[in-house]
């Protein structure tokens, strides 16, 4: 049995909004990177649609985190370009600050490899549990905790000055809503 037209329009009217967030922060921080992806996504999905097993959530999910991957292999051919904003400032605690931290959170994100990325992601955007991450990316739970281990650690480094005493998870929690 597997589901109908009609469930995929609402699937995608219900959950896309959800499923760009993640592919933002799967895509570095890169708006436009992120609705390509969710749409190519979504366009795979749709032939395939009644022969989805199980949550097809979980299903556009682990689509996004290889198309992400994907995407970051053939970034990482082309020519780096650095940005005009690159440079950081100091600044005081206000909404600008907020708007500056999710700026940088997204940039460390970024800088990360990809399958790290996307085990943070979804561990602590997207609120998985590590047996649901594990599956999403058809993995083992242990590699699941290694790399968050060594995602936690790389993002307490790249986040650096005025954020050493933060947890980089409860930062991941609070900036859900970017």
């Amino acid at each position: 049995m597997g589901f109908t037209p009609t469930d995929f329009e609402q699937f995608v009217a219900t959950r896309s909004s959800t499923l760009l967030r993640s592919a933002y922060l799967l895509c570095g921080g890169d708006r436009g990177a992120a609705e390509d992806l969710l749409q190519d996504v979504l366009e795979r999905m749709y032939p395939r649609w009644q022969r989805i097993r199980g949550e097809p959530e979980a299903y556009a999910r682990a689509a996004m985190v290889n198309g992400a991957a994907n995407r970051w292999r053939l970034k990482s051919r082309r020519v780096h370009e650095a940005p005009l904003d690159a440079a950081a400032s100091e600044g005081t605690a206000s909404p600008e600050r907020e708007v500056a931290d999710r700026d940088l959170i997204v940039r460390a994100l970024a800088a990360l490899p990809a399958k790290t990325r996307a085990v943070l992601v979804l561990r602590f955007f997207d609120d998985l549990s590590e047996a649901q991450t594990a599956a999403a990316l058809g993995c083992s739970v242990g590699t699941i905790k290694s790399q968050t281990s060594r995602g936690i650690s790389k993002l307490r480094e790249l986040l650096g000055k005025g954020h050493e005493n933060e947890n980089p998870r409860a930062v991941l929690h609070a900036n859900r809503e970017g």
